[in-house]
């Protein structure tokens, strides 16, 4: 018998890695080991517990917060917006936990929090191109499996639905995020669009590789893999940095079924935001404890 056991040990679904490959429409898919975690209890009252949650990833260490109810209808990995800072979120973090919902603030890398990264931008994407070149793993893909681990995380401690909502450029790792993992149970974009990079490239006359690279990054090519999970797009007419135009134009990439919502204010998520998307789900979980 322990012949037998040792034969077999290992011989489980589990992959030895995480791994990406990026098809010739620039669809990236990921396998993404789950992450080891390492958990700090902040705060804890009867309407809600508030954590710091370390993914220790397959490259470096990634800091969320959680505030949660003790049983959730269901959770949020929330991504947040260049250089937002959880400073931000904490009333909000406790307004979604208050109304039964898992609220998962993730410092992605480069956003100048806690987690070390590049920031978005040119430097960034000539560097991820490199090492997608030699087959490493960019930091942009990075990024997706962390949410992916985000997400495995709150499916493991709560078993309830989990949605990607990203605000801006949170957005848009968001929307890949979803269409690369299944296990989402729907996306949320704020104040966000492609990022106009594969226009860029393809205006610049480049083919192939850089190309098929610049696709990945673009989250419209995601919508895709989306559907049929539900997609709510958010924008404002008063946007001044994300025209309203360019956030419709996003949405109408998205396949069904999908909602787009005008709301109050500028850029990013906001209270009317959360008041709109809490109605929603009130309305989708209202029959559960």
């Amino acid at each position: 018998m322990l012949v037998m056991a040792a034969a077999f040990a290992g011989c489980t679904n589990t992959p030895a890695k995480s791994t990406y490959s990026v098809d010739d429409n620039g669809v990236l898919s990921v396998t993404c080991l789950p992450s080891a975690t390492s958990e700090e209890v902040l705060f804890t009252n009867e309407t809600y517990t508030k954590s710091r949650i370390v993914l220790h990833t397959q490259k470096g260490d990634v800091v969320t917060y959680l505030a949660a109810p003790e049983s959730p209808k269901a959770a949020i990995v929330y991504v947040p917006g260049a250089g937002e800072k959880l400073a931000g979120h904490e009333e909000r973090m406790v307004k979604y936990a208050a109304a039964g919902y898992a609220f998962l603030f993730v410092d992605t890398r480069g956003n100048g929090g806690e987690t070390a990264g590049t920031p978005f931008g040119q430097q960034m994407v000539q560097q991820d191109f490199s090492a997608f070149e030699s087959g490493e793993w960019p930091q942009y893909y990075l990024t997706i499996c962390d949410l992916v681990n985000a997400r495995q995380f709150l499916s493991g401690r709560f078993s309830v639905p989990v949605y990607a909502v990203g605000s801006s450029n949170g957005g848009r790792y968001a929307a890949i995020a979803v269409g690369a993992d299944p296990a989402f149970a729907g996306y949320v974009g704020i104040s966000t669009s492609d990022w106009g990079v594969l226009d860029s490239v393809t205006a610049s006359g480049y083919t192939g590789d850089p190309v098929r690279f610049a696709a990945s990054l673009e989250p419209s090519t995601s919508f895709q893999k989306i559907s049929p999970r539900p997609v709510w797009i958010f924008h404002s007419t008063a946007d001044p940095i994300i025209p309203f135009v360019n956030g419709k134009a996003f949405y109408e990439q998205a396949k069904n079924p999908k909602n787009f919502t005008e709301f109050s204010g500028e850029h990013g998520i906001n209270p009317d935001v959360d008041d709109r998307l809490l109605v929603q789900w009130a309305q989708i979980y209202a029959t559960r404890g």
